[in-house]
């Protein structure tokens, strides 16, 4: 079918959580073993895409100070699957950067899951979910499970997958609260103290990631003691679960309702007026794009 040279293509790149995070070991090339249960708000960075010659690349938004098109992963991830498919199309890309950076809630990898998806589209390719999820496993640990973008199980360095029983956490409502304080990935799992404290749960994902923890928290806590101060106000507003995601700063807590959510984050805006916020809703599957 004919492609409109005009038209253009939308995709979210879902912020991502980790509702629970449990390192087991250091393995000799550097990464951790571990588990995790993912899950995706409905809201985070914006791309959009549109055909073009060659495969070029614009950064805009709040957090788009510091990104460089070089290197970037959007563009790592489309010459990926470029190359995969052996094709010579291009595409104008937008990525309209709405998350911090390195605040543990996906970030680039979100954003390069994001590119494969909306650009699968864009050159007709009809590569199934599961194909784009292998494309993107060599770009980064949680890239695969970014594709997804919904409640699922990661082991290993978080690149293998299964599914997990995201009904509990489906309708949630999540606040997202980050001091803007960047929590470098490398050091803190460096600073994990060693101690393998057993797996997580399987089955319902709320229950499982309720009965666990984040193990990464404590060597987060050295570099944004703030962290701390977070979660106890989080704490405070009686959520379902609150938590640090990732490696940090960001912390995350559950709400049954919106109104419980919203109420929260204006409790930390008025103590922090600084820090950033989100609030949105958790959601079994995504790829609402148009």
């Amino acid at each position: 079918m004919a492609q409109d040279p005009n038209e253009t293509f939308t995709e979210t790149a879902y912020a991502k959580i980790n509702l629970a995070l449990h390192i087991r070991g250091r393995r000799d090339d550097g990464y951790h073993e571990l588990e995790t249960i993912f899950a995706f708000l409905d809201r985070g960075d914006e791309l959009s895409a549109k055909p073009s010659g060659e495969l070029t690349l614009e950064i805009t938004g709040p957090f788009a100070g510091g990104l460089e098109n070089d290197g970037n992963l959007v563009l790592t991830a489309a010459k990926t699957l470029q190359a995969r498919a052996g094709i010579r199309s291009g595409a104008h890309i937008t990525l309209v950067k709405n998350l911090p950076i390195a605040s543990g809630i996906g970030g680039g990898s979100a954003d390069a899951a994001a590119a494969l998806r909306l650009l699968n589209r864009l050159w007709q390719l009809e590569l199934t979910e599961g194909a784009l999820v292998e494309i993107g496993r060599p770009l980064g640990a949680d890239v695969g499970a970014c594709v997804l973008s919904r409640p699922c199980f990661g082991s290993g360095i978080g690149d293998r997958l299964s599914e997990v029983n995201g009904a509990s956490v489906a309708e949630l409502s999540c606040l997202l609260v980050n001091p803007r304080i960047a929590v470098p990935t490398g050091p803190v799992f460096q600073a994990w103290a060693g101690i393998d404290r057993g797996p997580v749960m399987t089955g319902d994902a709320l229950q499982a990631a309720q009965s666990g923890r984040n193990d990464l928290q404590p060597a987060a806590l050295e570099f944004a003691p703030v962290i701390g101060d977070i979660i106890g106000m989080l704490d405070a507003e009686r959520p379902r679960l609150t938590r640090m995601s990732g490696s940090g700063a960001t912390c995350f807590a559950l709400f049954a309702s919106s109104d419980a959510a919203r109420n929260a984050e204006r409790k930390i805006c008025d103590r922090w007026p600084e820090f950033w916020t989100l609030c949105g809703k958790i959601h079994p599957s995504q790829h609402r794009s148009s």
